[in-house]
């Protein structure tokens, strides 16, 4: 559980510096009451991401594994490697379109809200970003195949999702904590973020991905050291007089 909450974060936190998420909280809290705007975006925002993994994790994620073999120890750390590969391409990626997608902008029915629910905004953009966001499908992949029970399962979504909030929470406790300084405070991270965050976001991502890497690899060498060492033993008693 140890070992896969650690995996479970380190997508988390990669994830989380997603500019589809970050730069409209940023534009909410440049406006009119933005403490509420930011917190009721953050929540629409938690929700829909959290119940859409829920969703696929609980739906066609406990499918799929019914029609397989229940992995092994070994089959539960090759997973491992593999979400860390997918994590190690997709970082790269976005690594390599570094300077291109530096040049994205808020959306267009982000700037021109006008009295909608900070909400439902958050939800709809979840709702779009859901079916591309690889490294959710990455983690939500290792949580479904690890054979925890399904209560273990929603509680590292939820471990996930809070991981993923983590920036929004920290531009409502700006806006909390300095309300003075808050607004030059977070125009120069929305500066900062609008042409660095891919260099950000992919290099998370590539240090989640190694992270990931390993652990599984660890495991899968300490699994085939101990399958060794059995079968040497084994061997000796044959040869036991």
């Amino acid at each position: 559980m140890i070992r896969l909450a650690g995996i479970v974060i380190s997508i988390g936190l990669a994830d989380s510096l997603n500019p589809t998420t970050i730069a409209p909280a940023l534009y909410l809290a440049s406006g009119e009451q933005p403490r509420q705007h930011v917190a009721r975006f953050m929540v629409g925002v938690f929700l829909v991401y959290l119940l859409g993994g829920a969703i696929i994790a609980l739906g066609p994620g406990q499918l799929l594994l019914s029609l397989i073999p229940h992995p092994d120890a070994a089959g539960r750390q090759g997973l491992e490697v593999g979400v860390g590969a997918v994590l190690l391409i997709v970082g790269g990626l976005v690594w390599r379109n570094r300077h291109s997608l530096a040049d994205r902008e808020v959306p267009r029915f982000v700037r021109e809200r006008q009295g909608r629910s900070s909400t439902l905004l958050g939800a709809m953009i979840m709702a779009v970003e859901l079916p591309t966001a690889f490294p959710y499908f990455a983690a939500i992949a290792a949580v479904v195949g690890s054979g925890l029970g399904v209560l273990r399962q929603l509680m590292l979504l939820l471990l996930f999702n809070v991981c993923f909030v983590l920036p929004l929470l920290f531009i409502l406790g700006t806006l909390w904590v300095a309300p003075d300084r808050a607004q030059e405070r977070l125009s120069r991270a929305r500066l900062f973020l609008h042409g660095h965050w891919p260099r950000l976001l992919g290099g998370l991502m590539l240090l989640a991905g190694v992270f990931i890497v390993l652990i599984g690899a660890t495991g899968l060498a300490g699994h085939a050291h101990g399958r060794v060492a059995r079968f040497f033993r084994h061997v000796h008693r044959l040869l036991k007089p």
